[in-house]
């Protein structure tokens, strides 16, 4: 249902003719879509005003608004304890015409598009042609443009400072922070289309594709690395030299420490974007033999263990 035509207007209900007009004016010059171009909400409110000035100002409709015999739309109100009556007669006994709509029959109050006079049209088409040269004339921000920058695994995690050389031979110098993602985009402020007439130049849109690394993996904030071990580390255990990102490490390995064994190292994971606390490093140990020399061989042929577990042992596949 339509609202109040006068709410609409802004106006009191005994506002004159020219009030009415003069406030359809002003929200059909602030509301008409040529002049708010892709905004919906401002197309309805301009049919909103068209719909309320058309009732309003023509006196008889308006009269008879007034006196509840039509609504907002136009369409005739049964007065109370009458219903529709047959032969296609609507409410109150009113008959319309078919495939016409309420209000039809009162014909258009003004001239011109949306129930505008002359003078009003003409103004609102002044309007729009100065809105249009000035969109034409004035400053205009510059385009965006899309490229895309292969980012180095310990780029992506410590963060960098490398080249993106444009198609057409530009530089541009992009800072990576720590702990950017595949399909993470980095903007770049004014890196763009020039503008026109004076107006700003557009960013330049860095899309980031992460490489994989040989010996590293991540798990959001965390690092994942398989650690090689000698036999003497697993069994004895003791100082370890450890390879990270962030340079070497010295931890002191368990004794006893069998294949797949997890050591988590805290904070020496990724701080993303500088901030702390980092994620952690965690690395998987991995028993290597390597080749035995001969004295390794000559103490395993003689070598008994006192508690032998057979690693193999639970391994059933059923019959």
């Amino acid at each position: 249902m339509a609202e109040d035509p006068y709410k609409v207007l802004g106006v009191p209900r005994d506002a004159k003719p020219e009030a009415i007009k003069s406030a359809y004016r002003k929200l059909a010059r602030k509301h008409h879509p040529d002049l708010n171009p892709g905004k919906a909400e401002a197309e309805e409110k301009f049919k909103a005003a068209s719909a309320a000035n058309d009732l309003l100002s023509d006196p008889e409709r308006r009269a008879r608004f007034d006196r509840g015999e039509i609504d907002a739309e136009g369409q005739e109100k049964a007065p109370p304890g009458y219903g529709a009556g047959p032969g296609g007669f609507g409410a109150g006994g009113y008959r319309r015409q078919a495939d016409q709509p309420y209000g039809a029959r009162y014909g258009q109050a003004s001239e011109g598009p949306a129930g505008m006079d002359a003078g009003m049209f003409e103004d609102l088409f002044a309007d729009v042609f100065e809105a249009r040269r000035r969109a034409e004339t004035g400053p205009r921000r510059g385009t965006d443009e899309s490229y895309r920058l292969n980012v180095a695994f310990l780029d992506a995690v410590r963060g960098a400072t490398r080249q993106l050389t444009l198609p057409d031979g530009k530089a541009l110098s992009v800072k990576i922070p720590p702990g950017v993602v595949s399909g993470q985009v980095l903007r770049l402020r004014g890196q763009g289309g020039p503008g026109r007439n004076g107006g700003p130049a557009g960013d330049a849109m860095i899309e980031l594709e992460v490489a994989e690394h040989a010996f590293l993996t991540r798990d959001g904030n965390d690092l994942r690395m398989e650690l090689p071990v000698t036999l003497k580390e697993a069994v004895l255990g003791g100082p370890v030299v450890v390879p990270t990102p962030f340079g070497e490490l010295r931890m002191n390995l368990p004794a006893a420490s069998d294949s797949g064994r997890t050591i988590r190292l805290r904070g020496k994971g990724v701080a993303e974007h500088g901030q702390r606390p980092a994620g952690d490093l965690f690395l998987t140990l991995r028993v290597t033999i390597g080749k035995p020399d001969a004295a390794l061989e000559e103490f395993l042929r003689g070598w008994e263990p006192e508690n032998a577990e057979d690693p193999r042992a639970g391994m059933e596949f059923g019959e």
